[in-house]
């Protein structure tokens, strides 16, 4: 769920017969995913795919989701050009567990056919799938590897007022709405700390890959 909340819900990949060397990668909020899955596509020639940026067009002016969400949870939540305000969604679903149980289940149909017809375009041997909730949502099981990228609460506290213009309020009811980090590195078969500059995180990037060595399925 692209609101800074991921989706838990379980979410199937449709159809799919052979898929590439799938590299799971996850973490919690404002933990560096993102710039992990860039190095990977960089450095390395993987298919970086973005669950989040997948979702992001499913709240287009105009489909069937955003009206089902204008519907079920306000129409105040679409912007003028009749786009859904993902900020103010997860305001609002974020702080109410129902609500938030609502929203995956009207979702979770569409992303699974939307990851699947991505995954379904590359022509990648290495597929990295960034997802927030890759383990919660079952995606994990369909991965060869799962990378958890971790770092310090405060930390993604200081990241998301810094460089999303959350209020402290805001960044910490994201926070708190994810599981906890631990639960997601029991899972990993490698765990990246991003708690310090760039160049530490790419060394254990390139370790990590080193390790896993991926091979062509």
């Amino acid at each position: 769920m692209a609101l800074d909340g991921g989706i838990a819900s379980s979410i199937t990949l449709y159809n799919r017969v052979v898929l590439p060397y799938l590299l799971g990668l996850t973490g919690n909020i404002a933990c560096g995913k993102s710039t992990v899955g860039r190095l990977l596509a960089e450095r390395y020639g993987a298919d970086y795919v973005d669950a989040d940026a997948v979702v992001h067009t499913l709240y287009a002016a105009g489909a069937p989701e955003t009206a089902a969400i204008a519907a079920t949870f306000g129409s105040d939540l679409l912007r003028p050009d009749g786009t859904v305000d993902r900020r103010l969604l997860g305001d609002r679903v974020l702080a109410d567990p129902n609500a938030r149980q609502r929203l995956e289940k009207l979702l979770a149909p569409a992303i699974g056919r939307a990851l699947t017809e991505r995954l379904d375009a590359s022509a990648a041997a290495v597929v990295v799938l960034d997802a927030i909730r890759l383990i919660e949502s079952g995606l994990a099981d369909r991965c060869q590897a799962v990378w958890v990228v971790v770092c310090d609460s405060a930390e993604q506290e200081r990241r998301l007022v810094a460089t999303r213009g959350l209020t402290v309020a805001q960044a910490r009811l994201r926070i708190g709405a994810q599981g906890s980090q631990q639960e997601k590195v029991q899972r990993a078969t490698a765990v990246l700390h991003n708690d310090g500059d760039l160049a530490a995180l790419e060394r254990q990037v390139a370790q990590a890959w080193a390790d896993s060595q991926p091979q062509p399925p």
